[in-house]
């Protein structure tokens, strides 16, 4: 199906990529990098419709040999900001015929923005506004190698607050920052739960991310 919208819009997005700058080994250089411009050449051609029909003529008179292939660009970007995000980081990697675990920190932050990383027509954020903003609920950490370990999670607790608890029921996302930042981490391994830092949460070697959304 050819898309009728104007082709460079399709590679805009809510926030500035270029400003960003991200670190290495950051969560913010993994996003980066996933939803990078491509451009599709050689073998990666994208094989065009239109093109082959205004060489060929129309599309029942063509074989499969006579297709036209053309350079194209590729780029994945978030059409739809969930009210909950969930980030699995890739902690394998090929080791000749084995995969062995990635051990490297990765860091994340407590509020995250996917503005730059959304398209600029983002089905649920509305228009003008340039930040979606999550913020950091739960972490799954992994100890040990690819054959044995343990997992471990670290959770925020924050007070009931039934005003919150409607707006999530209702699938709305107008609670403010203040009520979703705010809270006690713990952190569980199987039945021992204690209280830990923010900083702790964030020095964490984490496997899973949970955030929720702000904005």
């Amino acid at each position: 199906e050819v898309s009728t919208d104007d082709p460079e819009m399709a590679f805009c997005t809510l926030a500035n990529r270029e400003e960003l700058n991200p670190e290495e080994d950051s969560v913010h250089h993994c996003l980066y990098q996933f939803t990078r411009n491509e451009t599709l050449t050689e073998t990666n051609k994208l094989l065009c419709d239109v093109c082959t029909q205004r060489h060929f003529g129309p599309k029942n008179n063509i074989s499969e040999k006579k297709c036209v292939y053309t350079n194209a660009k590729k780029q994945m970007l978030i059409s739809l900001a969930p009210l909950i995000l969930t980030l699995h980081l890739k902690r394998f990697q090929q080791a000749g015929f084995n995969l062995q675990k990635v051990n490297r920190h990765i860091k994340f932050p407590e509020v995250i923005d996917l503005a730059p990383f959304c398209t600029a027509k983002c089905k649920n954020v509305a228009e003008g506004n340039t930040k979606v903003l999550y913020s950091l609920y739960g972490v799954v950490e992994h100890s040990g190698t690819m054959r044995s370990g343990h997992y471990t999670a670290y959770v925020k607790m924050r007070a009931m607050n039934s005003h919150l608890s409607d707006l999530v029921l209702r699938g709305q996302s107008q609670a403010s920052e203040t009520e979703l930042v705010k809270g006690q981490w713990f952190h569980i391994s199987d039945t021992h739960v204690q209280p830990v830092s923010v900083s702790k949460v964030l020095s964490s070697q984490a496997y899973l991310l949970f955030y929720e959304r702000l904005l």
